[in-house]
């Protein structure tokens, strides 16, 4: 075999609005930061429950669209790469960060208490961009 296999699939919430931004070159680009959990047994067989979250980068048109529909507290499907990239910090050290391409990402609902107004036409499950 000589390629790899670089493939991200998470089912989580998203722990803050996406940021919609433009670069110099004109890309535009969707940020999201997507909270997973999952539930586990510790040594003393009390359940516990431990909460990751996830940088994704959403790029194109599709990030447009998605930046008009998404709100915080939207359950999403993410499917997509890890991309690591290193850069400059402020205090001159090399710093690197970690984030999900995506190539697809659907709606899946919401989480238990959050309303989003936008959202409400869509069903769950259903495809937005």
């Amino acid at each position: 075999m000589s390629g790899g296999l670089n493939r991200v699939m998470l089912l989580g919430d998203l722990a803050s609005e996406p940021e919609l931004y433009v670069t110099r070159g004109g890309k535009v680009v969707l940020t999201l930061r997507l909270a997973t959990t999952e539930s586990y047994l510790d040594k003393d067989d009390i359940p516990r429950e431990r909460t990751s979250f996830h940088p994704v980068v959403v790029l194109g048109r599709r990030a447009d669209t998605l930046s008009k529909t998404l709100r915080k507290g939207a359950r999403v499907f993410v499917e997509g790469s890890l991309r690591t990239s290193t850069y400059e910090g402020r205090d001159g050290g090399k710093r690197t960060k970690t984030e999900i391409v995506a190539t697809e990402v659907l709606y899946a609902g919401e989480r238990a208490g959050a309303v989003t107004a936008s959202m409400s036409e869509h069903d769950p499950g259903s495809r937005i961009a």
